[in-house]
């Protein structure tokens, strides 16, 4: 069994975003921009935001936060994104989720330029990774995809199982396995909550992709013998021995699962650190394409 480790690779990955960076620097070019807008004061967003604004940071990408009150109108952010549609040193636009009951996530998503769709949610870019086309690709399945290659992990032929199919993870990692590419090409199973006896489709994965949301739900006799193992959950549980009173697991039982795996993600430590790596080689994408 070897461990996957997605904080090794996401720290390598900035430094290569960030030596590409340093050259236009040098240059005396422009660099990446990224605005990021977030409403309301949900914990867990202000953190994503932060930690996405630190990698910014770190690997040189102009970056810019927007914090706005939870009762601003639907307009109002609307015409907010229009703004920096325009702005020529910005070229990727992240609308932090959820928002705010009054607001429609659908209209805000449609109304980010397709060129500035760093987070890969609109449906022009839902549409080309569909078919095939090169496009932005949403964080965490890219960086699902970028493991495999990194790990150089043969997926041609392998029948991959995803659980869960969420629009921001199951939907899109089933689609870029499907593509007839290297690291995909594979034979792809989707399963959710209507599977009557789950456990019958995860033995026959030769790779299992957990994305429900459901704490250790993946256990050891629902896999088989050498399987690859991508656990994108991350799940909070009481644990009275921790100093916060809690930890974080999968919706893999890794203890059960990982003897019987080839290769395995850990939680944390294992996808999570990739969303923001792949968010920042989207932005870098988005300038490479369309920046000034």
């Amino acid at each position: 069994m070897k461990i996957i480790d997605g904080k090794l690779t996401a720290a390598t990955i900035r430094q290569e975003l960030k030596e590409k960076i340093d050259k236009l620097k040098l240059e005396g070019k422009n660099v990446p921009g990224l605005v990021t807008i977030l409403v309301g004061d949900n914990p867990a967003s202000e953190v994503y935001v932060s930690s996405k604004i630190k990698a910014c940071s770190e690997i040189g990408i102009r970056s810019k936060a927007e914090k706005l009150p939870s009762d601003i109108s639907e307009e109002e952010l609307l015409n907010l994104v229009q703004k920096y549609n325009e702005d020529i040193n910005y070229h990727g636009i992240l609308v932090q989720l959820p928002l705010p009951g009054h607001i429609s996530e659908d209209k805000v998503i449609e109304a980010i330029s397709p060129q500035k769709d760093v987070d890969g949610f609109h449906p022009i870019s839902i549409g080309n990774l569909v078919i095939g086309k090169d496009t932005f690709v949403s964080c965490t399945p890219a960086g699902i995809h970028e493991l495999f290659k990194r790990y150089n992990i043969e997926t041609k032929g392998k029948h991959v199982v995803v659980v869960g199919r969420s629009n921001i993870v199951g939907k899109p990692i089933a689609n870029i396995m499907l593509q007839k590419k290297d690291y995909a090409n594979s034979i792809v199973t989707v399963c959710h909550s209507a599977a009557k006896e789950l456990s019958y489709y995860t033995k026959q994965a030769d790779i299992l992709i957990a994305a429900m949301g459901s704490a250790e739900f993946i256990k050891g006799n629902m896999v088989k013998d050498g399987v690859v193992v991508i656990d994108v959950g991350i799940n909070r549980i009481e644990d009275p021995m921790k100093p916060k009173g809690y930890r974080l697991v999968g919706d893999v039982d890794f203890d059960e699962v990982s003897p019987k795996a080839s290769f395995i993600t850990p939680v944390p430590g294992g996808v999570g650190p990739m969303t923001i790596a792949m968010l920042m080689s989207n932005t870098l994408k988005a300038f490479e394409r369309y920046g000034e």
